[in-house]
């Protein structure tokens, strides 16, 4: 059998929630006013500034033979050392591929660790030259003299570079398992 609700219990809610609405209604003298007051309007003028002139020192490059010349010199290098790059690849693919699943201590997985770390070193020698062309880019872009050649020559030394990076990355995974 089920219970009836006390007749009072049927007001207490509505009252209750009455009491509470009326905590929240007050004078309006205790809160600031929404308008805006007299400190936020714009008034006056503003006095335009001449902007000053950086002084920015020239990045010393060498620029002997003029920079056509220097550019084929970094970029002949880049690709010479990313030649003897790509030759070593092979042989340190081998290695490590012949590294397996053999443990650490093994004659195998050292001789891989030496090839990968052959590769590391021609990669080095083929960031060399990029390091000369950031310097040049560098000296250009403060000029703002940059001409298409330079940003081709850096871009191409930098696909090298990429593709170096790649091939140490896929190899050291296979190192890692």
């Amino acid at each position: 059998m089920a219970r009836r609700m006390p007749r009072f219990a049927k007001f207490a809610l509505p009252a209750a929630c009455l009491v509470a609405l009326s905590a929240c209604a007050s004078s309006g003298a205790d809160y600031p006013s929404l308008a805006i007051r007299d400190v936020e309007r714009a008034q006056g003028r503003f006095e335009v500034v001449e902007p000053q002139r950086l002084d920015v020192p020239d990045v010393a490059v060498d620029l002997s033979g003029g920079i056509d010349a220097r550019l084929a010199e970094l970029v002949g290098a880049a690709r010479a050392a990313h030649e003897r790059f790509t030759t070593l690849v092979p042989e340190a693919r081998r290695r490590v591929g012949a590294a397996g699943t053999r443990s650490v201590a093994s004659d195998a997985w050292g001789s891989a660790q030496v090839a990968v770390a052959e590769l590391e070193a021609a990669r080095s020698v083929t960031a060399v030259p990029l390091g000369d062309l950031e310097a040049i880019y560098v000296s250009q872009s403060v000029q703002a003299a940059q001409t298409p050649e330079m940003l081709a020559a850096r871009e191409r030394v930098l696909g090298w570079i990429a593709e170096e990076d790649a091939v140490l990355a896929e190899l050291g995974a296979r190192l890692a398992r």
